[in-house]
């Protein structure tokens, strides 16, 4: 059967819709039983099969392919991160080369207070997402006010950073049992320092918010909203730099 134009550009229009014209990457929400961490980057990498959707026996090849894959980073630049999950024996899989994704919550390993769309484990959840805690964030990022110039439409260093401390803030005077190790000191402004470096339009020198967004509150890759993997590889050294951008910014808490 033969399709006129117009069906052909519906049709076309209809198969790019919500990503799914990304092949075997298509976005697919998890199944029941399937493993998923605190992190919306590694979560968004099962959601679309860049690692295996069960969130389960992930091995150091199936990483760096994904991390590569989906975002551009050199394949080796977050093998440090991998080897730390072996290395502090969080792996359940019976097998000490591989992890599932829900053995990175344990607490206080990798895991840190202070996330920016978890609550703490002393509220008896720090996996699933949670939308009082990303409701502050987001509003402090501004997320949802994108009206005005331009610029309006992306999230800043300084916003990022601003919302990033006032976040570990929050959590300090609410969570009686917080914990200011050095992986929490430390990881909060990685984390946010690797959600900008990954989500990072160099046009713009910013983050768009809308990416952001379907990051953040549905591990989604933001193809939809116009993501596109950049041509430069990016480094852990990339995420470094940030986060030395992102201490610069006086921030109020």
């Amino acid at each position: 059967m033969k399709m006129t134009l117009i069906e052909t550009v519906l049709f076309s229009l209809a198969t790019g819709s919500y990503g799914w014209a990304h092949g075997i990457h298509e976005f697919r929400p998890p199944l029941p039983g399937d493993s998923r961490s605190p992190c919306p980057g590694l979560n968004a990498l099962s959601n679309h099969g860049w690692l295996p959707r069960s969130g389960k026996d992930i091995d150091l090849p199936a990483f760096q392919s994904a991390i590569a894959g989906a975002y551009n980073y050199e394949p080796t630049s977050m093998d440090g991160f991998f080897q730390l999950a072996l290395n502090f024996n969080l792996s359940t899989t019976g097998n000490q080369s591989t992890f599932n994704l829900f053995d990175l919550a344990r607490h206080d390993e990798i895991e840190f207070d202070g996330s920016l769309s978890r609550n703490d484990i002393y509220f008896g959840d720090n996996v699933h997402f949670d939308h009082t805690i990303w409701a502050t964030v987001a509003k402090n990022l501004g997320l949802y006010d994108t009206l005005g110039s331009e610029m309006n439409q992306y999230v800043t260093v300084e916003s990022a950073a601003k919302a990033c401390a006032a976040r570990a803030a929050d959590a300090k005077r609410v969570n009686p049992s917080f914990n200011s190790s050095v992986m929490q000191v430390m990881g909060n402004p990685g984390t946010t320092a690797l959600y900008l470096v990954t989500l990072w339009d160099e046009n713009a020198g910013a983050a768009p918010k809308s990416w952001v967004r379907a990051l953040f509150e549905e591990e989604r890759i933001p193809y939809l909203e116009g993501y596109k993997v950049p041509k430069v590889p990016r480094t852990m050294d990339d995420v470094n730099k940030m986060t030395n951008r992102m201490s610069a910014v006086e921030v109020k808490v």
